[in-house]
């Protein structure tokens, strides 16, 4: 059957109208199995075989159908068009989004894997498949889904007598089963560990797996005895107690001779007894039983209730010595602590109890509601101590990060002192901006109070607004983020920027109107003005660095304002049409114009070269362009000199300035040619940053009569604030 048929055969079984009478669990195999039979995985496994596994692991936790069903639907998306659409369509969005988390987790960890192989980098490559799953640790569905497939997996290869990748061993020992541990679903992280020590160490696995053996009988036999002797011994306390013998686990036992230079003889804990109660003052009441009538090893104890571990584990342990002086270990915890440690909290509240009804899209109400919330927030505040325990605390930043929750209990990353105006920054800026005042746990603070990591966080804001200029005071200490501060800047510059533009507008409209002409468009009046918006002129003349007057020039070109009050007025060139002063040599009445690119000014000494169609171009003999043009066309040269100067003649040149940017700076410069009393027909302006911070470059096109006064023209431009250079071009 083509893969076409076999999806559309699938989406019709998936019809939750068709399916009604079915079970989530019982609708997703009869979509999964005609996609996965007969498949592979990329580790080799059956696909159909595999997430029949995993469900089954997922039972044996106790999660909810839900979770069950989706053992199914995510090794069956890898065989179907839009996996994502179909799977919500078909099943729910929940399921949809369960599904497209847990194969872009599963896609992320494979290149992980792939991506690292130097011993060099095995921690890095340990490190981002763990920070991946935290990431995806706002749907602890995904983390559990996880946990069960790569259990599987591990049991595929020991049942198969398969090699298994030393990669895919690794990351078991070093992610999962710590994953496991700290979700306190230790019936999962005793398999991942042994797998995993039995593949990554088989001779060490084998040789403590032969000296369990080989006493395996007696030793059974022992412990059997040892709990009916137990059973007796607690009868006459009225209480109800279940005694029975505790596994011990090959890696738990190798780690302890490595750790603590052991012979297998010495583990105390090999035989292993679990008393299980009603409740804790129970616990206490065998306890005092168990050392009465069997003598305690000093230093063998641990109480655990009192003072849990940090996954939220408790129980006693003892360690006693039976007729034999052999020592066995005995644990004693209540019900409730049992399934803890068996199935975790992840599996307790949020999977167990809740159902669909819970974890998943529809929420419950009422006290339940709060204890799933409760539950998935200690899961993830478990997985952030998990994070930060991994991470070498003697490293440079160990500290400068803090994890805070959501009242969804979305986990937020923030610098070490952030506090809760950063936090509203880092949701969204927009938050940022109208954050007014916080809760923290529930209770109201200063929005400069530092938060802590695991504390839970609710931002109040207002409708609209703004920052407040106090935030950016370092003394406050109301921002800790660059990242957050670098927001409250741009919102002031940008306010500041329109207050400006806004000035230059009136200003520009107050001119067009005493000037009657308010009809003439302001883009197409910054246009002529050199120009690319309207706001960009509106701008420079709130800033007073352009002069209104270049406005009235361009509206009344006749109008030419007085010398004393002259600022940067850029006027009509005089040398227009005026011709260029210039005799050709030996050539009477021949059409000349002054080259633009070195624009040859008297007495500046000049050569003509000869064009098409324009006549001759008059260029300064140290030119680059005419020495370019003779280079390849020296016959067109020919020989010009200044004719006598008409009266009044000037002569258009560049004046290059560079300076520092700030505000007035055109003004200034203005100035300074106003008060030599020379008329600037053209300005360039670019600003720029380099070693000097930002820079102006500017450019003015200037009419002089000679180069006779261009000296003190220079060193008058010198002289204002901030000007670097100013030179001729």
């Amino acid at each position: 059957m083509a893969l076409a048929d076999l999806q559309q055969q699938a989406e019709a079984l998936a019809d939750p109208l068709s399916q009604t009478a079915l079970t989530d669990v019982q609708r997703a195999r009869l979509f999964a199995q005609p996609l996965l039979e007969g498949r592979l995985l990329d580790t080799g496994e059956d696909a159909w075989g595999h997430s029949k596994g995993v469900a089954a692991i997922l039972t044996g936790l106790g999660a909810a159908q839900s979770l069950q069903a989706a053992a199914f639907l995510v090794y069956a998306a890898d065989f179907i068009q839009k996996p994502d659409e179909v799977i919500a369509r078909a099943f729910g969005a929940s399921y949809g989004a369960m599904v497209s988390h847990t194969r872009k987790l599963v896609q992320i960890q494979r290149a992980a894997r792939t991506a690292q192989v130097g011993a060099d980098d095995r921690a890095q490559q340990t490190e981002r498949v763990r920070k991946m799953l935290l990431a995806f640790s706002r749907d602890l569905r995904v983390v559990l889904l996880r946990l069960a497939s790569r259990l599987q997996t591990l049991r595929w290869h020991a049942g198969a007598k398969r090699a298994c990748p030393q990669a895919l061993a690794r990351e078991s020992l070093e992610v999962f089963a710590p994953l496991a541990n700290r979700l306190g679903i230790w019936q999962i992280k005793w398999e991942l560990e042994d797998y995993s020590f039995r593949f990554l160490h088989p001779h060490d696995y084998h040789t403590i797996a032969h000296l369990l053996d080989e006493k395996r009988v007696e030793r059974e036999a022992g412990v059997q005895a040892l709990a009916q002797r137990l059973r007796d011994q607690l009868a006459d306390l009225v209480l109800s107690a279940e005694v029975q013998g505790r596994p011990k686990h090959l890696y738990s036992i190798w780690r302890k001779m490595r750790g603590k230079q052991l012979d297998f003889s010495q583990v105390t804990d090999v035989r292993a007894m679990r008393v299980i109660v009603q409740d804790i003052p129970q616990c206490y009441a065998v306890l005092a039983r168990v050392h009465e009538r069997f003598m305690p090893v000093d230093g063998e104890f641990d109480d655990y209730i009192v003072k849990p571990k940090p996954n939220g584990y408790q129980s006693l342990h003892t360690v006693v010595l039976d007729e034999s002086m052999r020592a066995v270990e005995v644990q004693i915890r209540t019900r409730a602590m049992h399934e803890h440690a068996e199935f975790g909290v992840a599996a307790h509240w949020a999977y167990k109890e809740a159902g669909r009804q819970g974890y998943a899209g529809v929420t419950a109400a009422g006290v339940f509601e709060d204890r799933v919330a409760q539950a998935r927030k200690a899961v993830l505040q478990q997985l952030l101590a998990w994070e930060r325990e991994a991470v070498d605390q003697s490293a440079p930043g160990f500290e400068d990060r803090i994890y805070v929750f959501t009242p969804q209990a979305a986990i937020v990353d923030l610098p070490a002192g952030g506090t809760a105006v950063d936090f509203a920054y880092a949701l969204h800026t927009n938050l940022g901006h109208r954050c007014r005042g916080a809760r923290v746990d529930g209770s109201m603070v200063p929005l400069n109070t530092p938060l802590q990591t695991g504390q839970t966080v609710e931002v109040v804001s207002a409708k609209d607004g703004g920052p407040s200029l106090d935030w950016l005071n370092p003394d406050f200490r109301y921002l800790a983020s660059p990242r957050s501060r670098a927001k409250v800047r741009a919102w002031f510059n940008a306010l500041k920027q329109a207050q400006t533009v806004a000035r230059g507008r009136e200003a520009v409209e107050r001119l067009l109107q005493r000037e009657g002409r308010t009809a003439l468009k302001l883009d197409e009046l910054a246009a002529q003005l050199g120009f690319k918006a309207g706001n960009e002129l509106f701008e420079v003349v709130g800033k007073d660095e352009y002069s209104l007057r270049n406005i009235e020039q361009l509206l009344r070109p006749a109008v030419q304002a007085k010398p004393d009050d002259e600022r940067l007025v850029v006027k009509r060139s005089k040398a227009e049409g005026s011709g260029s002063g210039v005799l050709v040599v030996g050539v009477d009445s021949l059409l000349t114009h002054l080259a633009r690119c070195c624009r040859p000014v008297p007495p500046d000494a000049i050569a003509g070269f000869v064009t098409r169609g324009r006549g001759v171009a008059i260029h300064r003999r140290d030119c680059s362009s005419l020495a370019n043009l003779m280079a390849k066309q020296a016959e067109r040269r020919i020989a010009v000199e200044w004719g006598a100067p008409k009266e009044a003649s000037v002569y258009p040149l560049d004046v290059q300035v560079e300076a520092s940017d700030r505000s007035g700076l055109l003004r200034d410069i203005s100035e300074v040619f106003a008060r030599e009393k020379i008329n600037v027909t053209g300005v360039k302006t670019q600003s720029v940053r380099d070693s000097f911070g930002a820079s102006a470059h500017m450019t003015f096109t200037v009419e002089m009569g000679s180069t006779q006064r261009l000296p003190s023209v220079l060193q008058g431009l010198l002289q204002v604030l901030g000007v670097r250079a100013a030179r001729r071009r």
